[in-house]
């Protein structure tokens, strides 16, 4: 049938408005045939209790054009109009209200649109500058229904004023296409369709028309928010099965992975955490205790007291810290710790598999080997002991595709909006992170600009723009927080990480501590500890990763993975480093970076984690390379499998081992402790907490925040040049205790150590001295008792000094 025009009026209980609507729009076509041609009119009856379809049946008695289609049951104006056309044969298609509120004659509007710019639709729009509104609704209705279009257009179709005007012309094929694809019942067609057309590519023009409220309209403003509803319910639907397995499967990973620490949350202690268990469960206590007390988020005196922590250059995931506060309120920072591990390390996993899903390849399971290998790879997991703002990295994969489809140059105000936002949130859950993941992006994007110099031409200018526009809505975000990091209390200029921050060659080729074939032995040596094995990716997984950039050389893509991971790797020694069994030391390429503001506080070897990512789409590209290729001989293809599986089993991930964590001393768990401190002093330990020895920030944060303490474990400013350490400044009778410590040795104290001692618990505004039980305790009893002049006392499992105001050395 060849059918020039197909008009398509859904219909539920329209007795009263059914019969003029059909007799104008037959009156219209009939008035020019030469420019219509042939015509069909579909009347889809949506199951009417009335007289709708016995009307639409007299129609097509005396007009053969008419035609019927009915639904048993009230389905919806989706159903009906994907009924109508489906059932419609025109080389276009017309669906209007039965209400004629935009009168039949603006569709000569519409095609003419159509014909002058090639578009695949014309949508009549009400919000147009040009539209005429010649009868208005009342106000309140008017304006309530501006807002909910408003707010569509806002979360589904920006750029379109006008999704909901029922008066829209399509290309025929293409409307059958995405009403065929359409899974929607009711108001929210419109915008299922319109998004389906902009997915494909295919361009939309809006038209404006003349439009007239009519009595008994069946819209109402709350419909609005029913097509929000059926666009989230689209969006559920759309998550595949698969796609939750996958979920499932990753979140089943982290909680293995971290059973110990779940197994035993009152006691148990990530083994190779160091003190950092300690120092984040106490930024999730400190941030929800400032949250609750409406005090600034970004600063603190309970360590370091009574200059204070800057909470902002310290880490503390505010992304995560201050919403997760109800948990930690509740529950306790503990909680927080093993959610944020395991649920971080769960999303990044997921965020991994759908930008390579995405992106790369079609495979579900291979993005999902691509996904894994990314949030699992050995550098991931040895920063899972203690860093979660080198774990959580969700937002990383949605930055690199808001990037991408900046470079498309769709719609690069929203993206880059958005951009800004994604950079603004992971500013607040690291900023290291998205440092090194923008110099990776950045590799990337020279090399691909290289391999596709036509693909780069098209995308720079969208791609700048975007960027601009990022950093414009990013920047005034995060103004405040950065100024108060850089420049505020307790700011510093840069960290000291020693000479040794670099990779080892061998590392790379190396298996790590927590990897099923690594141990610690192996790995220790070529690490700077355990929660910085930045490299170990093994020498199976780099061979295999070598094979396959020389067998798809050809693309592109591999093209700028492979220049992305070398040149990472590269970075990622150091600005010196050492060839493997010489002595021939080399200058490496950080040495340019090393000193430059925000490289200056990054530990170089974590640049190779990059090539984490980098090398998971390179396994993801094969794993679904290897998956379509059945028309290969079996055995080849079998032989491709068994060489992934050869260099991933060796680095699969084995669980975090966990130690029985010290009892908190009962003078701070009975409370004791309040009796000994005044307003505004501070409890001072022996030693006092470092970062190599913090269990001072367990007791605080157990037990409410309580009570500040001098010293402790965060990065703060030492000497004139304000430069990063860690810890507190450290005093004389700090360093005097510490030494202590280790060696168990009882120097000669005299005159000027006491004065010291005594200038020291000034300056730290000392309020009580406790001694827990530990190491050579009884050596550092007889330090203290010697620099105080007088013995401790033993309350509630600690030797106990007062040193306040009323009862001390003061």
């Amino acid at each position: 049938m060849s059918v020039d025009l197909s008009v398509v009026v859904p219909a539920y209980n329209e007795e009263e408005r059914l019969g003029p609507t059909l007799h104008a729009v037959c009156a219209f076509l009939r008035a020019d045939p030469e420019r219509w041609g042939e015509w069909e009119l579909i009347v889809v009856d949506d199951g009417s209790t009335d007289a709708t379809a016995k009307i639409a049946q007299e129609a097509a008695a005396e007009e053969p054009r008419i035609q019927l289609v009915s639904s048993r049951t009230n389905r919806g104006k989706g159903h009906a109009l994907r009924m109508g056309v489906l059932a419609s044969y025109g080389r276009r298609v017309l669906f209007t209200d039965a209400d004629l509120a935009t009168p039949v004659d603006e569709l000569a509007h519409l095609d003419d649109e159509l014909a002058a710019t090639g578009a695949a639709a014309a949508i009549g729009s009400r919000a147009h500058p040009e539209a005429r509104i010649e009868v208005h609704q009342r106000r309140l209705r008017e304006w309530l229904g501006r807002m909910g279009n408003r707010l569509i257009r806002l979360v589904a179709v920006p750029g379109i004023r006008d999704t909901q005007c029922g008066f829209k012309l399509f290309d025929g094929d293409k409307a059958r296409a995405a009403f065929a694809d359409s899974r929607l019942t009711g108001w929210g067609i419109d915008v299922e369709i319109l998004r389906f057309f902009r997915r494909e590519g295919w361009p939309v023009t809006e038209v404006p028309v003349r439009w007239s409220h009519v009595a008994g309209s069946k819209v109402r403003p709350a419909d609005y928010g029913k097509v929000l509803l059926e666009l989230l319910r689209l969006r559920t639907r759309a998550v595949r099965r698969a796609d939750l397995a996958v979920a499932g499967l990753f979140l089943l990973a982290s909680v293995l992975l971290y059973q110990g620490l779940w197994a035993d949350l009152d006691r148990g202690y990530l083994r190779d955490a160091g003190q950092d268990q300690n120092q984040w469960e106490w930024f999730f206590a400190v941030t929800a205790d400032n949250v609750t007390h409406l005090r600034n988020p970004l600063f603190t005196t309970l360590q370091g007291y009574p200059e204070g922590v800057n909470l902002m250059a310290n880490t503390v995931m505010l992304g995560l810290s201050v919403p997760l506060t109800p948990v930690t309120l509740a529950f306790g920072p503990t909680v927080t710790w093993a959610l944020v591990l395991t649920l971080g390390l769960t999303a990044t996993a997921v965020s991994w598999y759908w930008l390579i899903a995405r992106r790369l390849v079609r495979n579900r399971a291979a993005a999902a080997l691509g996904g894994a290998f990314a949030a699992f790879a050995p550098p991931m997991i040895s920063h899972g002991n203690a860093h979660p703002n080198f774990l959580v990295l969700f937002m990383l994969p949605l930055i690199v595709d808001r990037a991408l489809r900046l470079c498309e140059g769709r719609n690069v105000v929203r993206d880059g909006v958005l951009l800004g936002l994604f950079a603004t949130y992971q500013i607040f859950l690291g900023e290291e992170p998205l440092l090194l993941a923008a110099v990776g992006m950045l590799l990337f994007a020279l090399s691909y600009a290289l391999a596709r110099r036509d693909v780069a031409r098209a995308a720079w200018r969208p791609l700048l723009r975007g960027l601009g526009i990022a950093l414009l809505v990013c920047l005034p975000l995060v103004a405040f927080p950065l100024g108060w990091q850089f420049f505020g209390p307790q700011s510093y200029k840069s960290v000291l990480h020693g000479d040794n921050a670099g990779n080892s060659p061998l590392a790379f080729l190396q298996f790590s501590g927590r990897a099923l074939l690594g141990s610690d032995a192996g790995a220790d040596p070529l690490a700077m500890n355990r929660t910085e094995q930045n490299a170990f990716f093994g020498w199976p997984l780099i061979a295999l990763s070598a094979a396959l950039v020389i067998q798809w050389w050809r693309l592109a893509v591999v093209k700028a993975l492979a220049f992305t991971a070398a040149a990472a790797a590269f970075l990622s020694l150091g600005p010196r480093f050492r060839i493997p069994y010489t002595d021939i030391v080399l200058t490496g390429p950080w040495r340019a970076l090393a000193h430059q503001p925000l490289f200056e506080s990054v530990i170089e070897s974590r640049v190779a984690m990059v090539c984490a990512p980098v090398l998971g789409m390179l396994l993801a590209l094969a794993a679904d390379r290897l998956a379509a290729a059945e028309n290969r001989p079996r055995g080849l293809r079998a032989a491709g499998f068994a060489a992934l599986a050869a260099a991933l089993i060796p680095v699969l991930p084995t669980p975090y081992p966990v130690r029985e964590r010290a009892e908190v001393p009962g003078f701070i768990t009975h409370g004791a402790y309040r009796s000994y401190l005044g307003e505004g002093e501070s409890l001072v330990t022996v030693p006092l907490p470092t970062p190599g020895s913090a269990d001072a920030l367990h007791w605080q944060s157990a037990n409410g925040l309580g009570f500040p303490v001098a010293g402790g474990y965060f990065n703060g400013p030492w000497g004139p040049d304000r430069i990063g350490i860690y810890g507190a400044t450290p005093r004389h009778t700090s360093n005097l205790l510490s030494d202590v410590r280790n060696t168990g040795r009882v120097p000669v104290i005299g005159p000027n150590w006491q004065a010291q001692a005594r200038a020291d618990l000034a300056a730290w505004r000392a309020g009580v001295v406790v001694l827990p039980p530990q190491y050579h305790e009884q050596a550092l009893y007889e330090t203290v008792t010697k620099l105080l002049g007088r013995p401790g006392e033993r309350v509630a499992g600690v030797w106990v000094w007062d040193v306040g105001a009323e009862g001390g050395t003061r």
